[in-house]
């Protein structure tokens, strides 16, 4: 039997004015989502426990098989994708580049900055700011930064994607003591060392955004938060184009299939992703395929590139899968769902349980729902516990 969970990152939302009511997923054409609801089982998933902010790390988390309860925040799950090995006093930031214009955050991505471009300026703060801590090179404008101060890990501070057009000062690290000081004079002072960067003024040359303050966020030490052979049993895989899904799976012992062309953007390599995967179920019990760019779309407010990452999603992972996998095992579980929904209205996460789908070989009867959608409530499942999906999923391969 082999297991395989499609995670469309950020694909659920509300409905929307004007798709008439409906949301990205009912508009999108999802024949083979739409099998899964019919032939298996539904439900909802609460990924994010009440109380942790629904994000990326919390939800991924869950979806892997573990309670998100022991996560120490985002910036340290980042770290083994970047090669940084946390030692018991370190802190990691996730650091993004950003944009801010007029005192205000403009663009949490910096303009979609390239790694390349980021690798440089990463270098240029390093040159600056070694006396502070370690800049790391992640993708895109997803990097990292560590300090060797354990109190950071008590200050509180705040997503840049949820909060774009607001203004910086309202968002700094709380509360106001030494410690948040010093990584707001920093994330400040980073704003004199990129606004003259050569990267930057090029940039600015061609038109784009100049990736021109540091924001620093979702930090903690080391995590500790188990391991899925010791628990499941089995061998896993993920393949994912983000350092955050790399870090996790590094983390509990998944491994990391690398994939050209998977960009965590709207222009990742989805043929390449599926095809990767397949090759790695001749070796693996279960595995997990990520698709970031659903949650991108969500970010931006675009509503067609949202409909068309759940297509591509639809008619070239899914649709593959169930050609192939066959081929690999004639057994075979597949769940497809989002972590948390990134509605197209308000551009961040939100906490509302998703949908899930499950199909299985085993299965003799499903529960005939007509369509993948949010509203799937009423299936076999109800509403679970999102870090009890792979179980469930097990249990279902052995009816």
């Amino acid at each position: 039997m082999k297991y395989v969970i499609v995670i469309a990152d950020g694909m659920a939302d509300e409905p929307l004015e004007q798709l008439n009511g409906k949301t990205p997923v009912v508009e999108a054409k999802t024949p083979n989502m739409d099998y899964i609801a019919k032939n298996g089982y539904t439900g909802l998933a609460k990924n994010v426990p009440d109380g942790m902010t629904p994000g990326s790390d919390v939800a991924n988390t869950s979806i892997m098989g573990f309670d998100p309860s022991m996560l120490k925040g985002r910036g340290p799950l980042e770290a083994p994708s970047v090669g940084v090995n946390l030692e018991d006093n370190d802190v990691a930031f996730r650091l993004n580049f950003i944009n801010v214009k007029d005192g205000k955050i403009n663009d949490f991505t910096a303009d979609h900055i390239s790694t390349e471009e980021s690798e440089e300026l990463i270098r240029a703060l390093n040159e600056e700011f070694s006396d502070i801590g370690t800049f790391y090179p992640g993708v895109s404008y997803r990097n990292l930064f560590v300090i060797k101060d354990l109190a950071m890990e008590e200050l509180k501070s705040t997503p840049p994607h949820d909060v774009v057009g607001q203004d910086i000062e309202e968002h700094m690290l709380k509360p106001d003591n030494e410690k948040s000081q010093l990584i707001n004079r920093l994330m400040k002072d980073s704003m004199t060392v990129l606004e003259s960067h050569p990267i930057n003024k090029k940039r600015v040359e061609e038109g784009k955004l100049p990736a021109n303050m540091i924001w620093l966020w979702g930090q903690g030490a080391k995590p500790v938060i188990g391991n899925f052979m010791e628990k499941y049993n089995m061998t896993g895989a993920t393949i994912t184009g983000v350092d955050l899904l790399k870090g996790i799976s590094n983390y509990i012992g998944l491994d990391v299939i690398e994939v050209p062309g998977a960009t965590a953007y709207f222009d990742t390599n989805y043929e390449n992703k599926v095809d990767y995967a397949l090759e790695s179920l001749k070796t693996h019990d279960v595995q997990y395929i990520h698709i970031e760019a659903p949650d991108e779309a969500g970010h931006e407010g675009n509503l067609p590139e949202k409909i068309r990452a759940i297509e591509n999603i639809d008619s070239i992972i899914l649709e593959k899968l169930f050609k192939e996998l066959p081929e690999i095992d004639e057994e075979y579980t597949i769940a497809v769902l989002p972590d948390h929904p990134t509605p197209i209205d308000i551009k961040t996460h939100t906490m509302t349980p998703v949908p899930f789908a499950i199909y299985s070989t085993s299965i003799k009867e499903g529960d005939e729902t007509q369509s993948f959608s949010e509203d799937m409530s009423n299936g076999k499942f109800d509403t679970i516990i999102g870090h009890t999906l792979l179980n469930e999923m097990i249990k279902i391969s052995k009816e």
